[in-house]
């Protein structure tokens, strides 16, 4: 585990002015998009995606300027080749997670996978219109979830209570502000893996990594995959298989 200094629960003051950026980098589109819209002739959709993206990239910016001063911090821990192979058995790690918690999922809540996420859905929809809204979800959001929800308030919380209630704990935060929750146990198994890969490499830049790799699978299987012809086809073969067997 990592070996965290003892501090007070209550945050820098860095770390508070880093969750205030996030915030109104969430906020920027609500000033973006009318400027957008009726001054640069854009789409509304199209001046939705460019502030998003302008607003997370302005955010990142103050972001890592904040976190400077922790940069001989978050550059401790293991030598890049054992990083690389932790972000890539990171991966597998969280897919894992998502499998186990789909089981559960199905066998004790009685969602249907098919049904997808809606989160990922309205991504989908997104990127469908403008393909630039990709980065979001590929290069901001794992880069600065990472921060606030694994660094921050995981590694705030990991410097008074141990780990299982840290990681669930801000894991629990991380998964209601996707705002997804028929699939809440999905993206906690997530942060719970995330949580465990930046204690166990000490470095932010692994579950981040790890973060990215797995959303951009996931896109690029949704944009490659027609989701409806795929089920039409397992259909077709779920009737041969029955037809061969006799059932």
């Amino acid at each position: 585990m990592i070996e965290m200094k003892k501090g007070t629960i209550f945050l820098p003051r860095r770390y508070w002015y880093i969750i205030l950026i996030y915030i109104g980098a969430q906020l920027f589109p609500a000033v973006g998009v009318p400027i957008g819209y009726f001054m640069l002739d854009l789409s509304e959709n199209d001046a939705m995606v460019y502030s998003t993206i302008l607003g997370m990239f302005i955010a990142t910016l103050f972001i890592i300027k904040l976190l400077m001063p922790e940069r001989n911090e978050m550059r401790s821990g293991p030598a890049y080749g054992k990083m690389v192979l932790w972000s890539i058995l990171g991966v597998f790690l969280a897919f894992m997670a998502q499998y186990i918690a789909s089981l559960i999922n199905i066998s004790l809540l009685g969602i249907d996978p098919t049904e997808g996420s809606e989160n990922t859905a309205q991504i989908m929809e997104i990127i469908e219109q403008n393909i630039y809204f990709i980065i979001l979800p590929i290069i901001f959001a794992p880069l600065l979830e990472e921060i606030i929800f694994r660094k921050i308030i995981f590694g705030q919380l990991y410097k008074k209570i141990n780990f299982f209630f840290a990681a669930v704990l801000s894991s629990v935060v991380f998964s209601i502000l996707h705002l997804d929750f028929t699939f809440f146990l999905t993206y906690l198994a997530m942060g719970l893996v995330f949580a465990y890969l930046y204690v166990k490499t000490k470095r932010i830049i692994v579950p981040i990594l790890v973060h990215m790799a797995m959303n951009a699978i996931v896109v690029t299987m949704n944009v490659l995959i027609d989701v409806e012809d795929l089920e039409r086809q397992l259909e077709q073969y779920q009737n041969a298989a029955m037809f061969f067997i006799g059932g």
